[in-house]
């Protein structure tokens, strides 16, 4: 018996399932959970020794690579001087000035220490902002496990095939509204059956809960105007596309301009931290400046400020980076499309930039409903012939793969080949 079976029979008996994220189970592709040891690079090493190209890079923050020695340096600095203070530091002014310049949306920002929390928090300061109960999510998109949001949430409910989370009490999601992702005219009914009545419109602007899934045309030009004419906060959840789409994000790929954003653990170096921020006159709602109470003891956590700064300072320093991890980005997925038509396979290959989904289905995938025509099973044969190959994939259909600076054209040359094997050409 490996090791990593023999902890999973163990973590059984102590936690929920094995896994303290459900993201880390492997029951969607019918396997037993990894347990990892260290990260390096582009690569990551089980507790049985077994090594692995890593596209997940710890669900996307790892961008330069897994320990990356800039960031690890300024982590090494930090906690020689303690690991928590309960007090302001400088490291917190000069991570807000960061993310203030180079985010052109983002006036003032709060700390947090998750993407869940981040999100929370930005629609609760929208509604006190606006002084309305209700918001728009659309199908698919997750924006973490707050009660108000697990309604048709992406990613681990679409897995784990549960629609809906227990334990939420009908009223604390009977203002959430539920939109199609690309569909404008969705939209345009909410809007019109509860008029002024919406304090937030909340989107991914790339989605990639539901795998990788791109707005189509002028879908997000059209959710601006609509929000401006109902006075209603826009909010992009950047906490995957957020700094690796580019140092400004989807937001400035796209060329929206949300009134509130929110990121995650791209922003420390992969650490537990997030945050959420936009216009003045909405974010001076927040205590201790306005009503919106939110507040946390360990937000703006002196090591994890270390970490992003340094993480974000590098991004910034060497835009380079983007062109290296776009560049394998694009030879990564263009490859797998080419061995899928040669196949004539029955899968499609969505991607931007850095990240991507294959999907195991014939039609294009542009909302919640054709994501969900993928053939999970499928998929869980392909993550188990890629994981015997030494690449570790996300263990779900319902996720995207993330490339980050320290992955090789080598890597992405052995990734496809052992593809190319999976669909036998």
């Amino acid at each position: 018996m490996n090791r990593s079976i023999a902890l999973f029979e163990e973590a059984q008996n102590y936690i929920p399932g094995g896994v303290n994220s459900p993201a880390r189970a492997f029951k969607a592709v019918s396997d037993t959970p990894r347990f990892i040891e260290r990260a390096d690079g582009a690569y990551i090493y089980d507790v049985d020794g077994c090594q692995y190209i890593d596209y997940i890079g710890s669900w996307g923050p790892m961008i330069l690579g897994n320990n990356n020695p800039v960031v690890l340096k300024a982590v090494q600095e930090a906690i020689v001087k303690g690991l928590s203070y309960g007090a302001a530091t400088e490291a917190e002014v000069t991570m807000a000035k960061l993310v203030c310049e180079l985010v052109p949306s983002m006036e003032m920002v709060r700390m947090v220490n998750s993407g869940t929390e981040a999100t929370m928090s930005a629609l609760r300061t929208a509604r006190g902002y606006t002084g309305r109960s209700k918001i728009i999510k659309f199908e698919g998109c997750y924006h973490g496990h707050c009660d108000s949001l697990l309604v048709k949430a992406g990613s681990g409910l679409m897995n784990s095939g549960i629609p809906d989370s227990a334990g939420v009490p009908e009223g604390c999601a009977q203002d959430t509204l539920t939109a199609t992702y690309n569909d404008f005219e969705s939209v345009e009914r909410l809007f019109e059956e509860n008029k002024g009545q919406i304090a937030a419109l909340i989107l991914e602007p790339i989605a990639a809960n539901m795998g990788v899934v791109l707005p189509d045309g002028d879908f997000l030009r059209k959710i601006r105007e609509i929000c401006d004419v109902n006075q209603t906060v826009l909010i992009a959840d950047e906490v995957i596309t957020g700094f690796r789409m580019g140092i400004d994000g989807a937001q400035g790929l796209l060329g929206i301009k949300p009134d509130l954003s929110t990121f995650g653990k791209i922003i420390g170096g992969g650490m537990p931290v997030g945050a959420y921020g936009g216009k003045r006159e909405i974010m001076e709602m927040v205590a201790p400046c306005g009503p919106v109470y939110q507040a946390g003891t360990l937000s703006g956590n002196p090591v994890a400020m270390a970490a992003g700064i340094a993480q974000l300072t590098e991004l910034k320093n060497h835009p380079e980076i983007y062109d290296h991890i776009n560049g394998l980005g694009a030879m990564l997925c263009d490859g797998l499309k080419e061995i899928i038509s040669e196949a004539k396979a029955g899968c499609v290959v969505n991607h931007i930039g850095s990240i991507g989904s294959l999907f195991f289905t014939g039609k294009p995938v542009t909302d919640y409903a054709s994501a969900k025509t993928s053939d999970t099973a499928a998929y869980g044969n392909y993550f188990k012939h890629m994981l015997k190959g030494g690449v570790y994939l996300a263990p779900a259909q319902f996720e995207a793969m993330f490339i980050s600076n320290a992955h090789s054209e080598e890597n992405i040359k052995a990734t496809l080949e052992l593809a190319a094997r999976f669909f036998g050409v």
